[in-house]
Formats: structure tokens, C-alpha cells, sequence
């Protein structure tokens, strides 16, 4: 991929939205008025860039043989003791957005937060003009997690 001095790829998707920077396939973080969210291709909002979107995504754990053998037949298949394999989908198209492997009950790798800012305003010599502060907000979701339980 070329960079030049900006980033165009705002016709790949059906939204309305800036795209600022690509996470994978489906999903970027794009400017929605004052706020940065990571949103699919069709539309859904995953919520600020900065919480891992997967808290927000469907989660579909092969976490047992049988579901393991789906994609591992045979001697191909891990134990399931030692590892799981979590598909991540869009709940508004059902799109797979991500698959990660982990040892069993490992919490929710967090694949890529970007500084944002740092990229425009070092990179493209094109700063935001409402720069947000860089740091991993995922704690914020769990937390009202535990608020609402109460």
C-alpha cells in the first residue's frame, strides 16, 4: 500500500462517516461528529476506539472436540484443555471479524489500539483538530459491567 498524503478509503464502505484508520477487513475507526468509534462495513458501532470492540461483538467459543473439530479434524485438532478458539461476528451482519487462539480463559486480546493523532500529525504532517487522549479505555466497559450487575 502507498501512503500519500491522505487516506481515501472512504468508498469501501456504505457510511457516511470519515474513515481515519483501517482495524481489519470489515471494521474502521471513523469520525462520527466529536467522537471516534469503531464501526463494520454495514453500519454497526462497535463503540470508542479505545475499548476493545470485541466486548461488543458476538462471541462464538470453540472451546470443546467437537466444536474444535469443525475447523481441526482428526490429529489437526488442539486440545481442548490447553487452548480455545474464539470467532468474533458483527451482531448487525454476522460478518467474522476476527478469530483468535488462546490458552482457556484468557481474557480478550485487545489487537490494535492506534494512536490516531501520533499518525496524522507526525506521518501525514495532517493533524486532527480534536486530538483525544491515547490510552486503553476497556476497563471502562467491564466496570459498568459491574455497576449494572449491582
Amino acid at each position: 500500500m502507498m501512503m500519500t498524503d491522505s487516506i481515501n478509503i472512504s468508498n469501501l464502505s456504505s457510511y457516511p462517516e470519515r474513515i481515519l484508520v483501517p482495524l481489519g477487513e470489515r471494521l474502521n475507526v471513523v469520525q462520527k461528529d466529536t467522537e471516534r468509534v469503531v464501526k463494520c462495513d454495514c453500519g454497526h458501532e462497535f463503540g470508542d476506539w479505545r475499548q476493545n470492540w470485541k466486548l461488543s461483538a458476538l462471541i462464538f467459543a470453540r472451546d470443546d472436540t467437537e466444536k474444535l473439530e469443525e475447523v481441526y479434524p482428526g490429529i489437526k485438532c488442539p486440545d481442548p484443555d490447553l487452548c480455545e478458539v474464539r470467532e468474533f461476528y458483527c451482531p448487525a451482519c454476522g460478518s467474522m471479524l476476527m478469530v483468535e487462539a488462546v490458552p482457556v480463559g484468557y481474557p480478550l486480546v485487545f489487537d490494535a489500539l492506534p494512536d490516531i493523532d501520533s499518525f496524522y500529525r507526525e506521518w501525514l504532517g495532517r493533524p486532527l483538530p480534536d486530538e483525544k487522549e491515547f490510552r486503553d479505555m476497556t476497563c471502562e466497559v467491564t466496570r459498568q459491567w459491574g455497576r449494572d450487575i449491582e
